[in-house]
């Protein structure tokens, strides 16, 4: 792998399934793992298979139509689950067992009534466990961002002797400032011996809303792997978006960073994975929102329309969206009334255009939105008022 690129782990069917009233079954499983192999993830963490024979049934299908992508499954430090999930991706093309435990003091006392030399045995037996099984094995130091720097540089150091290949750095409770994330992966590439031997990972959780910004300057600081969702659903405020990592990446050459998304299936996908989960994406969701590249405003409306990057930063067609929509409102100006017009066969003059506008004014005001078959009615109006044809 080229250390500029960054590898994409959709946690969609995992993560992203825990969300409560999103259960989907192994057939709606199956046409979003297509869907992610065809978008170009890296790797399609497919479930949690010792949860449950529907869990395990999915993981042990989703491997079967895969094509390009790792196919995971997630465990805990438990024998038991790194046996189940090994069964589950035993036909895998490229399968990834994900293993892990609890690093912060708070799940070291509280949820383990443990220690940390008991926790770094039990880190250390799991992953040696899996590389019986698999030769890619991911670890996940739980609650990572609210653990010690030190500590968890001496899990890594452990782990990776064992047979780590990938080192998930999980801000689970959505608590890090980006500084401080980021400043953590940094700590971990220079204080972890052996770590050129694994690929440090990014699995942010938006509990104050800094998925994505943490995920970035995870990368930013040496991490090659962004764990994330299509919408960013997932457990609680979610997870970091996939579209979201995707186009910064894109938009920002300069950091050099690059992943093997189809950026122009995004869009679609996004709608596939809402329908299916039963999910609305909101209409102000950067990148897939219905809103995301729509104008109301009459002064961003005229710069658009006069060249679309005046108040767009990303093509709408590099996400699979046809176009910018120009929505009239009582915001809107003379341009954007024209514009909607020549769309539907009026090609108004300025004189038609100052009669229309007054009217077009009389609709707004009465309601949120004028819409193509407003415009004809308004059009007949304008040709009493004035005996000026526009048909």
């Amino acid at each position: 792998m080229k250390d500029n690129k960054v590898q994409i782990f959709d946690t969609t069917l995992r993560d992203g399934e825990q969300v409560p009233g999103c259960k989907l079954d192994t057939k709606q499983k199956l046409i979003i793992a297509e869907r992610l192999d065809q978008l170009g993830v890296d790797i399609i963490e497919a479930g949690f298979p010792v949860s449950s024979p529907g869990d395990f049934n999915a993981v042990s299908e989703v491997v079967k139509v895969v094509k390009n992508a790792s196919v995971c499954g997630l465990t805990r430090a438990v024998k038991k689950d790194i046996e189940v999930a090994a069964e589950a991706l035993k036909n895998a093309k490229r399968p990834r067992i994900h293993t892990g435990i609890g690093t912060s003091d708070s799940h070291i006392k509280y949820k383990f009534k443990s220690s940390q030399e008991e926790v770094i045995r039990r880190a250390k037996e799991a992953v040696s466990y899996a590389k019986n099984f698999v030769d890619d094995v991911e670890f996940y130091a739980e609650d990572a961002g609210r653990t010690d720097n030190a500590f968890l540089a001496k899990v890594c150091e452990e782990v990776i002797k064992s047979g780590a290949t990938v080192l998930n750095i999980p801000d689970t409770t959505g608590y890090c400032l980006p500084e401080e994330y980021g400043a953590k992966i940094k700590y971990l590439k220079e204080n972890v011996k052996g770590i050129e031997n694994a690929i440090l990972s990014c699995h942010c959780h938006n509990d104050l809303g800094l998925a994505t910004a943490n995920s970035i300057s995870g990368v930013v600081n040496g991490a090659r792997q962004i764990e994330c969702t299509i919408n960013g659903i997932g457990e609680r405020a979610g997870n970091t978006a996939l579209e979201e990592v995707v186009m910064i990446l894109k938009q920002h050459p300069y950091l050099n960073l690059y992943t093997d998304i189809n950026s122009q299936l995004l869009f679609d996908t996004s709608r596939m994975v809402s329908e299916k989960m039963g999910m609305l994406v909101q209409p102000n969701k950067a990148i897939v929102g219905a809103n995301a590249f729509a104008h109301s405003s009459g002064i961003h409306q005229d710069g658009v329309i006069k060249n679309r990057e005046t108040y767009e930063i990303i093509n709408p067609e590099d996400v699979g969206v046809n176009e910018s929509s120009i929505v009239l409102t009582a915001r809107s100006g003379r341009a954007a009334l024209a514009y909607r017009a020549k769309k539907i066969g009026y090609e108004l003059t300025k004189v038609q255009l100052d009669v229309a506008y007054k009217t077009f004014l009389e609709f707004a005001d009465k309601q949120k939105e004028v819409v193509d078959e407003d415009i004809h009615l308004i059009m007949k109006e304008v040709n009493k008022i004035s005996k000026i044809s526009v048909a």
